[in-house]
């Protein structure tokens, strides 16, 4: 079965209960990380012990995201599963309330919570195939690189000026994230950033914000790891999508099928975002979760689409205002 129209969240079979009005899940991405995250999750909820006390990932996640002060949590060797683990606890204690999303959609390696959350994956897989991503990646970051957040260009000037800048350096130098349209993030080769940085200076770009990555993610640097992460999701079984996802690279909803291709695709593609927050205000979504433990995502939400309501579950409390309600 296609999702490709935004009609189709109105139909069968995607009638399940949710939250009032029609509310998607989304879910945060590498830089959303915070020293501590989950553990008040972990004393609140035995239910979610399980999930941070697995070692799926191949790393103990509870030691690394409880600690006050670990720059491991930052390396993305690390943060993705620790991400993963994070949204896995949540989407627990949301079903166990019978709590369920019209649609998710998730930002980067949210994309693979946005899975989960669509019971594509369960909690233990989730875990496994983030850390191996995590891994592939994070070997792929060995070359200098660099990735900026451009502020105050529209996309059209943003792409054009990168492209020339591409084409004169003859270096690897891209849009890699379309946050909002307020914001696009470019990365690759280091010198030929910082070219297009004073580049988009000059056109009239407001900021250029150099970002804290371990890597140039969503660039032709990491195709090799393209090719990896292919070879490891043919080992892994991913069950018919039971709420629409929106995928990162197309902005679009998608056939079961065509998941493990998209998640390959992604991993060195721009993840569209924007585009995708758009979609969902278009298919009838009113209201959105928030799910990861700081709010950069309901920024860039509330930036691209103003009339989506937004709820934050970064702690326990949060989640508690949530279920009993």
């Amino acid at each position: 079965m296609s999702y490709e129209t935004p009609q189709t969240l109105l139909k069968e079979p995607f009638q399940q209960p949710a939250p009032a009005g029609k509310t998607a899940w989304v879910f945060a991405g590498q830089g959303s990380q915070v020293a501590g995250m989950g553990r008040d999750l972990y004393e609140s909820y035995p239910q979610v012990r399980e999930i941070f006390d697995s070692n799926a990932a191949g790393f103990d996640l509870k030691e690394i995201c409880f600690a006050a002060d670990d720059a491991r949590l930052h390396d993305t060797r690390y943060t993705q599963a620790c991400m993963a683990g994070f949204a896995a606890a949540v989407c627990r204690l949301l079903f166990d309330a019978g709590l369920h999303p019209k649609a998710t959609l998730g930002l980067s390696l949210g994309e693979y919570c946005a899975l989960h959350a669509a019971e594509v994956f369960d909690a233990q897989t989730l875990l496994s195939v983030l850390g191996f991503r995590g891994a592939i990646m994070a070997n792929a970051s060995s070359m200098p690189s660099r990735m900026t957040a451009i502020f105050g260009l529209d996309e059209a000037t943003v792409e054009s000026v990168v492209s020339q800048v591409a084409a004169k350096t003859q270096a690897v130098v891209a849009c890699t994230n379309y946050n909002s349209p307020n914001q696009i993030v470019i990365g690759g080769d280091e010198a030929a950033v910082s070219a297009a940085e004073l580049a988009l200076k000059e056109k009239g770009a407001k900021r250029c914000v150099p970002l804290k990555t371990s890597g140039p993610f969503h660039t032709a640097f990491m195709k090799e790891a393209g090719e990896q992460l292919r070879e490891h999701l043919g080992s892994v079984a991913f069950r018919p999508q039971k709420t629409p996802v929106v995928f990162n690279a197309t902005a679009a909803f998608a056939a079961d099928s065509e998941i493990p291709e998209l998640l390959v695709k992604q991993i060195s593609s721009p993840v569209r975002f924007a585009q995708s927050i758009r979609l969902l205000e278009e298919a009838g979504i009113t209201s959105i979760i928030e799910i990861g433990p700081s709010t950069v995502v309901a920024g860039l939400i509330k930036k691209t689409a103003p009339s989506l309501a937004v709820t934050s579950l970064r702690t326990a409390d949060d989640i508690r205002k949530v279920v009993d309600a």
